[in-house]
């Protein structure tokens, strides 16, 4: 028997922890210092804040449901439910002052997002998905046939750059967008900001909320390497990449594919 979806309280509930966290981070931009993590990374005292608030958060408002997350656990819970937590995707443009960068949370059930919650803090943007039941943007729902997906731009990855030197006599077949947010450059595709987006080194953290934001709006996924759905309770993601393309739709799938062969 498969775990209940949220309750309306729950959800009321995390909307308020996740109002505290964005409220702590905007605070902390532009007046924080960040060291390296061992894989060159970037981290700040307000992701380990951040972290440790949401995850003890999650224990409040969804107990006995683990946590798997980018500053802590980093192992599949063995809980038939449990949350994929990057407290703040996009430190390294948090702690250089630019001010995009974001809140990605989700809540997996049988291994695939049930739900998830992406916060821009600087935009005051909230996008709240459902599986089955579609997204919000700010409580109010989104309608996929407003977004004409009409974009010539594709976002990259900064570990993607390198698909470019590798067909150095081919045009690329878009304009590209850099945003440095793995979460953000997947669901401006989903918005239809971009076309596609080509993401080389992701980690689950990176994806999970993004991931069910674009199934809901109808786009397409195109894993490269690591299939997502074949992952075992027990197992630790800390170096494991999930590589991907995702597109409005799956013919600009095809558009990008010889490219996305290239990482």
């Amino acid at each position: 028997m498969n775990p209940p979806n949220l309750t309306n309280n729950q959800l009321i509930e995390l909307d308020s922890l996740f109002e505290l966290v964005s409220q702590r981070q905007k605070k902390d931009f532009g007046n924080i210092s960040a060291s390296n993590k061992a894989d060159g990374s970037l981290l700040t005292s307000c992701d380990l804040w951040s972290d440790k608030t949401i995850v003890n958060g999650l224990a409040s408002i969804a107990p006995g449901e683990g946590v798997l997350s980018e500053e802590g656990h980093k192992s599949i819970p063995n809980s038939k439910a449990y949350w994929v937590v990057d407290p703040l995707d996009g430190t390294t443009n948090f702690a250089a002052g630019i001010p995009y960068w974001s809140i990605s949370v989700a809540r997996f059930v049988d291994g695939k997002p049930q739900s998830s919650f992406l916060i821009i803090p600087t935009l005051k943007k909230k996008f709240v998905s459902i599986k089955g039941k579609g997204v919000w943007l700010n409580n109010q729902k989104i309608d996929p046939n407003n977004y004409k997906h009409n974009s010539e731009c594709v976002s990259l990855c900064s570990r993607s750059i390198k698909i470019l030197q590798k067909k150095p006599n081919s045009v690329f077949p878009g304009k590209i967008r850099l945003l440095g947010v793995s979460s953000l450059n997947l669901t401006s595709v989903a918005m239809g900001q971009t076309y596609g987006a080509i993401e080389s080194t992701p980690k689950i953290w990176d994806i999970a909320a993004a991931w069910l934001i674009l199934e809901e709006l109808n786009c397409s996924i195109k894993w490269l390497k690591t299939d997502p759905l074949n992952l075992i309770k027990g197992q630790n993601l800390s170096d494991i990449n999930f590589p991907l393309i995702a597109c409005k739709s799956k013919e600009k799938i095809e558009t990008l594919k010889p490219w996305g062969d290239l990482l």
